[in-house]
């Protein structure tokens, strides 16, 4: 019975090719012809990458500076700091950074007088560049473009804005906090020189010079962590190591035209044939 139902099946598909044999084969020399086309019609664009390892994200001021912490500073950052680095890659403050210094939206052909000129922008970015984590913790920023060298200079540029945005956030972080703390410091200040004034008229005053002494400690420590927050505020760092700088590239990464032609071939042959069964299915009802 199974072989009776296979060469049933056999039969029945090999009667369909028999009867469609002429519009498949046209379709399918139609098809090749035009999917060669539009592969060739298709822009070739580059690609490529800028490898770089994020340091640890924990200041630079405390590794160098404070006896109490044993930190590296030529450690590698660990899994949370590449998350840092893929978000600030991915901003906006570093698209609008990369847009404005190659000129993106002429560069796309987007018209300064689109209503939607920032959205397209926005979208033809996103479409070219991307930035993912690699295997052992580094990051890896891939630029496609029509022009080789473009795409190099782009992802290199993101790499080195990679520290200037780090650097500004930490920078602006360390200021707010240096001012929070010279507050704080001029307080701690006048609450000793009051002290000190209550000490001088009353010296017998129980529990003043203990609370003197634990007040200056307490700057002292407050006057260290400012010396090491002004270090982070003036002094540039980087917040990277470079691995791979990108290059440009000498074969093009897109469009894959095999891939075009086959797909677009066997797509529409496989679209007629499902139409023609249709087709056949209803004439057989109406019989």
């Amino acid at each position: 019975m199974n072989d009776f139902g296979n060469n049933y099946e056999f039969k029945n598909t090999m009667n369909f090719f028999k009867r469609h044999w002429k519009l498949l084969t046209a379709v399918f020399v139609v098809a090749f012809a035009v999917s060669i086309v539009a592969s060739l019609l298709v822009t070739p664009r580059f690609k490529s990458s800028a490898i770089l390892f994020p340091t640890n994200s924990n200041r630079l001021s405390k590794a160098i500076l404070a006896e109490r912490y044993s930190l590296d500073f030529m450690d590698y950052g660990i899994e949370r700091d590449c998350e840092y680095a893929i978000q600030i890659l991915l901003s906006q403050s570093m698209e609008d950074d990369v847009c404005s210094h190659f000129k993106m939206m002429e560069h796309y052909g987007i018209s300064t007088e689109d209503p939607h000129k920032y959205f397209k922008l926005h979208e033809a970015y996103r479409s070219n560049v991307s930035v993912k984590r690699t295997e052992y913790l580094g990051v890896e920023i891939s630029v496609l473009d029509v022009d080789p060298q473009w795409a190099a200079d782009i992802a290199n540029f993101m790499a080195s804005n990679y520290d200037t945005l780090t650097g500004r956030i930490h920078q602006d972080r360390s200021r707010d906090a240096y001012h929070i703390m010279q507050d704080v410091c001029a307080e701690l200040e006048a609450d000793i020189r009051s002290l000190e004034d209550t000490l001088r008229k009353d010296r017998n005053r129980f529990g003043v010079s203990e609370l003197i002494s634990d007040k200056t400690q307490e700057l002292a420590e407050l006057q260290t962590r400012m010396s090491q927050t002004k270090v982070d505020m003036a002094r540039p760092v980087s917040y990277k190591f470079w691995l791979d700088k990108a290059t440009p590239a000498d074969k093009k990464a897109y469009p894959k035209r095999a891939v075009i032609v086959l797909l677009g071939t066997f797509g529409t042959l496989a679209f007629l044939i499902l139409a023609l069964l249709v087709v056949d299915r209803f004439k057989k009802e109406e019989e």
